[in-house]
């Protein structure tokens, strides 16, 4: 009889560690582009000058903006629960499901490698 896995891996935890690292790197780009369209920095402040201002451009600007601040939240949190996953490598409870207790799938972990919860767990909810 076969004995229920109830951790990873050194070689799988070395493998899951690589992709989180990929995708924190990648999210940091993203995070860069996302600040610099709401923060203006290469903008002199002089759009408004042009002869083509209009007033809803101001308004539609502003909005957009808004929504690319909303983006660069959930990028940080998204970077935050990668930083996390790699500390759960750290402390060897990387993979287990914080509900059930049981190893969460390694195929879900490489699609989603800061995920806490099984699917079993995430459909519960």
């Amino acid at each position: 009889m076969s004995e229920v896995k109830v951790k990873y891996t050194e070689e799988d935890l070395q493998e899951f560690k690589a992709i989180i690292e990929k995708k924190i790197a990648r999210a940091k780009e993203d995070l860069a582009l996302l600040e610099a369209s709401y923060k203006n920095d290469a903008n002199n402040g002089t759009d408004d000058t042009l002869s083509s201002f209009k007033s809803f451009d101001e308004g539609s600007e502003v909005m957009s903006k808004e929504a690319n601040v909303q983006l660069a939240i959930r990028q940080e949190k998204f970077i935050r629960d990668l930083k996390n996953a790699l500390m759960r490598i750290e402390n060897g409870t990387y993979g287990v499901c914080r509900v059930t207790g049981k190893l969460i799938q390694k195929e879900r972990l490489k699609l989603v490698p800061h995920a806490t919860l099984s699917i079993e767990a995430k459909r519960k909810q």
